[in-house]
């Protein structure tokens, strides 16, 4: 069984692998679809926490079950499944409290073990998610859309609130659509013209705002000269994660959903005198992924148009450090098996 594993930092290599073993409690998957996203990218340029090398990169998954034992989900060989990549123990205090997304001992598919970009491998059966009514395309975006929807329920977001999306990569489009479908009232920003008209164009943005000129003014001067008052920042970067902190209302709160390696720092008086409430969004949980199956199910979210390049998975390696230069504007690589 042929699978790509990223032996260093800038080094992908073909593998050959056994065949997964069916173990009891767990389906053997045909994977079909493999999204690439920011932490493979990461991973990739050796900026990812919590990653050590060699590791099977891939957790935004798609596939055919090929073989499964009596279940209580009444998945069948054949059917067609979105995989949920977050391995959680199920004893520890975040899982008794039902935050499996944030387990003490969490295993993420493709970051702390091997992960998708395989032909086969064997996945619990508590962590597939049926999904005969999509295709494979929509089934493997299911993942990276569930984090946006995990920060928006975690944000407790109203409808008609004014949220500010920061970042307007394959996270932050999935917290605007998924802050959309709660009916708040959405701003972007980015440095990027292309990507913002992108958010206009797909994710339904009210407004956009460039991120490099004169933000704070421009979001004063679409909210009445208020400032939004749920702010989420999905950037990955240590600047405007510090940044962010001026775009959110007094009262309000602040939302971080991407990951940097390394400290923020903010000023406590002015955290204080408009207290702000912090909050972090890690993963997601069935709940998340189960309320995006059904968006996406309904049409609501344009999977076509998110997904804006493709590779063979036999090509995966020759087209993957295309996909990391800006010139290419890669919303959402998908690679197919």
């Amino acid at each position: 069984m042929k699978a790509i594993v990223c032996e260093q930092i800038e080094q992908f290599k073909w593998i050959e692998l056994e065949e997964p073993a069916f173990e009891p409690g767990e389906a053997v998957v045909r994977i079909k679809r493999i999204g690439i996203c920011g932490t493979d990218l990461h991973a990739f340029k050796g900026n990812q926490p919590y990653f050590t090398y060699p590791r099977i990169l891939g957790h935004e998954l798609s596939g055919i079950i090929e073989r499964i034992g009596d279940n209580e989900a009444g998945l069948r060989e054949g059917d067609r499944v979105s995989v949920i990549p977050y391995l959680h123990c199920g004893a520890c205090i975040a899982c008794r409290n039902g935050k499996t997304n944030c387990c003490t001992q969490m295993r993420v598919l493709g970051v702390h073990t091997d992960g998708g970009m395989r032909e086969r491998m064997s996945v619990p059966v508590t962590h597939l998610i049926s999904a005969n009514d999509l295709t494979l395309d929509q089934a493997a975006v299911i993942e990276p859309l569930s984090i946006g929807a995990h920060a928006v329920r975690r944000s407790e977001l109203k409808p008609g609130e004014t949220a500010l999306v920061i970042g307007a990569g394959p996270i932050g489009l999935g917290v605007m659509a998924m802050a959309k479908q709660r009916g708040a009232r959405v701003i972007a920003m980015d440095m990027n013209e292309e990507r913002l008209a992108f958010c206009q164009r797909w994710a339904k943005v009210d407004h956009t705002v460039h991120a490099l000129r004169d933000p704070k003014a421009r979001l004063e001067g679409l909210n009445a000269g208020d400032l939004p008052t749920v702010v989420f920042d999905a950037t990955g970067n240590a600047g405007s994660m510090a940044g962010a902190f001026d775009y959110a209302a007094h009262g309000g709160k602040l939302v971080y959903v991407g990951l940097v390696k390394g400290d923020i720092a903010f000023s406590d008086p002015d955290f204080h005198k408009r207290e702000l409430t912090l909050l972090a969004s890690r993963n997601a949980t069935k709940e998340d992924f189960l309320h995006v199956l059904d968006v996406v199910k309904s049409g609501a979210i344009d999977v076509g148009g998110y997904i804006s390049h493709r590779a063979p998975f036999d090509e995966m390696i020759a087209r993957f450090d295309s996909w990391l230069r800006p010139e290419t504007n890669v919303i959402k690589a998908m690679v197919e098996l």
